[in-house]
């Protein structure tokens, strides 16, 4: 199972859901972006622990041009996708902004469509499609 694409992602969604949770405590009585700061810190911090301790370390120099390219995007569109969680979640309640924040899973079925060429199922579209319809009950008044 440790090596199925579903625990990684099952484990992914628990520990974002913790992140959620723990953010939203820790965003009180800060700036939202220097809490995206703290974070982002410490995160490098583990994620070098991480590489350094599986022998894992490769000169970024070697990489194809293209594959830092994607990954400087990757980095740009995280940054902007935390700081923007980060004041939705100094203004709004976690229950609130973690669903509407989770319309991503619609945008990169959209994005993965219209530039990686990748064709949902039906089936995998009206899952999509109850994610909308669940983030627009949550976020309608």
């Amino acid at each position: 199972m440790t090596q199925s694409w579903v625990f990684w992602a099952l484990l992914s969604a628990g520990f974002a859901a913790l992140t959620t949770v723990f953010a939203r405590i820790g965003v009180a009585g800060i700036d939202a972006d220097l809490a995206t700061l703290l974070r982002t810190v410490l995160i490098l911090l583990l994620l070098a622990v991480l590489v350094w301790v599986r022998g894992k370390w490769l000169n970024p120099a070697v990489l194809p041009p293209r594959t830092l390219l994607f990954l400087a995007l990757s980095a740009v569109a995280t940054g902007a996708s935390w700081v923007c969680y980060f004041r939705a979640l100094q203004m709004g309640r976690a229950s609130q902004v973690a669903p509407v924040d989770r319309l991503s899973l619609v945008l990169v079925a959209l994005f993965a469509v219209a530039f990686l060429g990748e064709r949902p199922a039906l089936q995998d579209w009206v899952g999509i499609g109850l994610v909308t319809a669940g983030v627009l009950a949550l976020t309608l008044k």
